[in-house]
């Protein structure tokens, strides 16, 4: 058991003083600082051009500014319309100058039209909130002409009550799925990428310690299931290390923003409030979908002698990252569809898969429990499998780039 703690601190320890785990690491930390922070940043800009936040009006109506003004207020536009008396020369010249962002001309032959001109075809959001109170006031005329009074327009223009209803008992409501989405999509990108990222380091390590004929070594004292394991465990270790920081980072993000993350990209995304079992079948199913690749890649890991071969063999094991992250993503917007309940039951899609379903639907508990109960059980066959695997495959050296060297690797093993 010694030789087993010596190799799994080894793993862990070289690992983590790599300098791409470090700088990762303070990558992925700073953008969830900056993630968090995106409002204030955005507010500590538009601060900066409050005062160039005004619409230069060219009218050629009867006075309709007032009018233009109230309707942005509405609106909460943050626009401030002034009329001005340059010409419209005088304004393309302003704006080519760069002293001016904008300005609107309203006409009125007949019926209320404007042209809103801006210095970048970048600035669709203040053109729609102007063509919008440019609307509004154009319903006003209109309804005055036809001598309807300020209670006869409202009705015409009051919204219609529409509700929406889900008669699925797995369904949420549109304000639930709102709240779980963002950190159910959040989390389904860094369990991705910790399936992808911590089982391909441990293929990595062991055609490493092939290719330098350290691996030679080290099952001469130590036994290559326990070495095989060992490895698993360790950067495992690791893994869980570097997603707890991730964590805490997170939290500590949010906490410290000054915002309720309620707004803009926030308010669809849904970051404000989210249940801790959510967090807590992210954790359980990244565990499981890191055991269930990790014993998959060290398997394929043992198969080859030259780091360079890595990449080749782990292909068909990304293709089933890559499948079941598209299904998870695909079914963020219907989680209810056939296929994402499907594949949620799959060992190989379940890590993401089922853990969308969890966490975007009121689900019975038997449904995790038995996709949790089906990994586990492939996770048992795939221990078995792979250490009968790794025992011969440390041993084989030359170029092998096929899946067809499994056998090889068994057989070669059994007569060790």
């Amino acid at each position: 058991m010694h030789s087993f703690w010596i190799i799994f601190k080894q793993a862990f320890i070289t690992k983590a003083r790599t300098k791409s785990f470090i700088i990762t690491t303070l990558v992925v930390v700073a953008s969830f600082f900056l993630l968090a922070n995106i409002p204030n940043i955005i507010a500590l800009f538009d601060g900066e051009e409050s005062e160039e936040n005004l619409l230069h009006v060219l009218d050629e109506t009867s006075g309709l500014v007032p009018e233009l003004q109230t309707q942005l207020d509405l609106m909460d536009s943050g626009i401030e319309a002034v009329p001005t008396y340059l010409t419209e020369e005088e304004l393309q010249k302003s704006l080519a100058e760069g002293i001016i962002d904008d300005y609107l001309v309203l006409t009125q032959n007949g019926q209320l039209s404007a042209r809103y001109i801006s210095e970048s075809a970048n600035e669709l959001g203040g053109g729609i909130e102007i063509e919008n109170a440019v609307q509004a006031v154009h319903t006003a005329l209109t309804a005055e002409s036809l001598g309807l009074d300020d209670s006869q327009v409202w009705q015409l223009f009051m919204p219609v009550e529409f509700e929406r209803e889900a008669v699925s008992e797995s369904s949420k409501s549109q304000e639930e799925l709102s709240q779980s989405r963002g950190l159910v999509y959040v989390l389904i990108m860094l369990i991705y990428v910790a399936v992808i990222y911590y089982p391909n380091m441990i293929a990595m390590e062991v055609a490493t310690e092939k290719s330098s004929r350290v691996m030679e070594i080290l099952i001469s004292s130590v036994s290559p299931v326990k070495h095989m394991f060992a490895k698993i465990l360790g950067i495992g270790s690791l893994g869980i290390l570097q997603m707890m920081i991730f964590g805490l980072s997170g939290y500590f993000a949010i906490k410290t923003a000054g915002t309720d993350l309620t707004e803009g990209f926030f308010s669809v995304m849904g970051f404000s409030e989210v249940k801790i079992s959510t967090f807590l079948f992210a954790i359980l199913f990244f565990l499981l979908g890191y055991f269930l690749y990790a014993v998959l890649a060290a398997l394929l890991g043992s198969l080859v002698s030259r780091t360079e071969d890595v990449q080749q063999l782990m292909l068909p094991m990304m293709i089933l990252v890559i499948i079941g992250s598209l299904i998870a993503f695909s079914g963020i917007s219907i989680p209810e569809a056939g296929y994402v309940t499907v594949s949620s039951f799959i060992p190989f899609f379940a890590p993401l898969v089922m853990f969308l379903r969890v966490g975007m639907l009121d689900l019975p508990l038997w449904e995790p429990l038995l996709s949790i109960g089906i990994m586990l059980v492939t996770i048992g066959i795939l221990g078995w499998f792979g250490a009968r695997v790794y025992r011969g495959g440390v041993l084989m050296y030359g170029s092998s780039q096929s899946l067809k060297d499994i056998r090889k690797a068994i057989r070669l093993g059994n007569n060790k």
